[in-house]
C-alpha cells in the first residue's frame, strides 16, 4: 500500500514537473526565435545600411526587451506568491504568445515605415514581461514540486528546456534553411517560427491549467498569504537578494554570450558560414541540455557551491583565452569543440542557480525573491552582453569584450566564495519538514 501511494506520488511530481518544464521550453522558444531569426529579418525591420548596423539595431530591441523583466518578475512574482504558481504560470505563456502574434504579423519598414520598429519593441516589451515573470515563478515551482534530496536533480530542468527552447529555435532555423532561400527567408520565411511558437503556447496553455499547485504554497496560512508577494516583506532578507544579484550577474553575462551572441560571432567575426554556424549551434547546445541534469544530481550529492566554484574559477581564467583562440579559428569542428568547452563551464552555473536562488526564500517572497533580484541583473548585464559586444566590434575593441565577461565572471566568483552552502540551510527543506511535521 505505501509502495503504491510512493509511486503515485512520484508520477504527479513527475507530471507537474513536465507540465511546467514545457511550458517553459515554449517561452524560451519564443524569446530565442528572434535572436535565432534577426540575421534574417533585421533588413526588414530597419532602413538599408551595413549587416553589422541593422544587427545592433534589433540586438538593442534584444536588451530593451530585458528591461520589461524585472517588471515582469515584479508583477508576476507578486501574483504568484499572492494566487499560486500555476495561475501566474498560466498568465505568462498567453501574455508570450501574444508578443509572438504581433511580431509575426507586423508588416516591413518598406511598407509602414518607422511603426514596423515601434511595433517590433512594443512585442519585445510584452515577451520581456512575460519572461521575467516566467522565471523566478518556474524556478519556485520545480523546487517546490520537487522531492526531497533530488531538488537539484529536478530544479535543473529549468534550464534543460529553456535550452531546449533556443535548440527548437535553432531546429526550426535548420529546417527552413534548408527549404527556403535566402531570399525568401528574408522576404517571409522568418515569420514562420513566430506563427509556430504563438500555436505551441495555446497546447500549453491547456497544460498548465490541469498542473497541481505546490504543497509549500497551498499550505501557507492566511496571515502568511497577507503579506505576500510583496516589496516590503521581501526587504526582510536583504543578504539573500543581494546574493541573488551576486551569484546571477557572471552567469547571466556568460549564458548569453555562449548560447546568444557566439552565433553572430562566428558569422561576422570568425567568418563562418551561416549554415554551418547553425549546426556548431545546435549540436553544442544538445550537448550542454544533457550536462543539466547530470550536474543537477551531481549538487544533490556534494552541494550546489562545489559547481558554482567550478564555473567561477574556470569562467575567470579561460574566457578571454577561449574567444581568442576562437576568433583565428577557421575550422569549424575546432570552433564547435572551443564553444562547447565554454558551455561546459557555464554548466557549473546553469544546472543549479535555479534551486539555489528559491532555497534561501521562504514560500511567501520565494517567487518574488527568485524572480525580481535576478530580473533586474539580466536586464543590466545578460540583455545588454550582445549589445556591448557588437558597440565594441562597432569601434574595433571587440577584444574588450572578452575581458568584460571575465571580470563580471570573477566578481560572481567572489560571492560563490563567500557564500555558504544553500541546501544545508535550505528554506525549502525547512517549511517541508514543518508540514511533514503537522501531518
Amino acid at each position: 500500500m505505501t509502495q503504491s501511494i510512493e509511486r503515485e506520488k512520484s508520477r504527479r511530481i513527475t507530471a507537474n514537473i513536465f507540465k511546467g518544464s514545457v511550458g517553459n521550453l515554449i517561452e524560451w522558444y519564443d524569446w530565442y526565435v528572434y535572436t535565432a531569426f534577426a540575421v534574417y529579418f533585421s533588413s526588414q525591420f530597419f532602413p538599408k545600411g551595413s549587416p553589422t548596423s541593422q544587427l545592433l539595431n534589433t540586438a538593442a530591441i534584444f536588451a530593451v526587451g530585458f528591461l520589461m523583466r524585472p517588471i515582469g518578475s515584479l508583477l508576476l512574482g507578486r501574483y504568484a506568491d499572492r494566487h499560486g504558481r500555476r495561475a501566474a504560470l498560466t498568465l505568462s505563456i498567453t501574455v508570450m504568445a501574444s508578443g509572438s502574434l504581433i511580431i509575426a504579423f507586423t508588416p516591413s519598414y518598406g511598407s509602414i515605415g518607422v511603426l514596423a520598429p515601434i511595433i517590433l519593441v512594443l512585442a519585445r516589451l510584452l515577451q520581456g514581461l512575460s519572461l521575467g515573470g516566467e522565471y523566478g515563478t518556474s524556478a519556485t515551482y520545480l523546487s517546490e514540486m520537487a522531492s526531497s534530496g533530488r531538488r537539484g536533480f529536478y530544479s535543473s530542468f529549468q534550464y534543460v528546456t529553456l535550452i531546449a527552447g533556443q535548440l527548437v529555435a535553432l531546429g526550426v532555423q535548420i529546417i527552413l534553411q534548408l527549404m527556403l532561400s535566402e531570399p525568401d527567408m528574408k522576404s517571409w520565411g522568418w515569420r514562420i517560427p513566430f506563427v509556430i511558437g504563438a500555436l505551441g503556447a495555446l497546447a500549453v496553455l491547456w497544460l498548465r491549467r490541469s498542473m497541481d499547485e505546490s504543497e509549500q504554497f497551498s499550505k501557507m496560512d492566511s496571515k502568511s498569504r497577507s503579506r505576500a508577494g510583496t516589496v516590503r516583506a521581501l526587504m526582510k532578507y536583504p543578504k539573500a537578494v543581494l546574493t541573488v544579484i551576486g551569484l546571477t550577474l557572471g552567469g547571466t553575462v556568460a549564458f548569453y554570450t555562449y548560447t546568444t551572441y557566439l552565433q553572430k560571432y562566428m558569422v561576422n567575426t570568425v567568418g563562418l558560414n551561416k549554415e554551418v554556424v547553425s549546426w556548431i549551434n545546435f549540436i553544442a547546445l544538445l550537448v550542454f541540455v544533457g550536462l543539466q541534469p547530470l550536474a543537477g544530481m551531481l549538487s544533490d550529492r556534494i552541494g550546489r557551491r562545489p559547481l558554482l566554484i567550478w564555473f567561477g574559477i574556470l569562467g575567470t581564467l579561460l574566457t578571454v583565452p577561449l574567444f581568442m583562440i576562437l576568433e583565428n579559428t577557421k575550422n569549424p569542428i575546432g570552433a564547435f569543440f572551443l564553444m562547447l568547452a565554454g558551455l561546459i563551464i557555464v554548466t557549473g552555473y546553469t544546472s543549479i542557480n535555479a534551486i539555489v536562488k528559491a532555497e534561501l526564500f521562504p514560500t511567501e517572497v520565494r517567487a518574488l525573491g527568485v524572480g525580481f533580484p535576478y530580473g533586474v541583473t539580466v536586464a543590466v548585464f545578460g540583455g545588454t552582453a550582445e549589445f556591448i559586444a557588437l558597440l565594441f566590434k562597432s569601434i574595433g575593441s571587440e577584444s574588450l569584450f572578452y575581458f568584460y565577461v571575465a571580470v563580471c565572471i570573477a566578481i560572481s566568483f567572489i560571492v560563490y566564495w563567500r557564500m555558504g552552502e544553500s541546501s544545508k540551510v535550505s528554506q525549502i527543506e525547512a517549511e517541508n519538514d514543518s508540514i511533514i511535521k503537522r501531518k
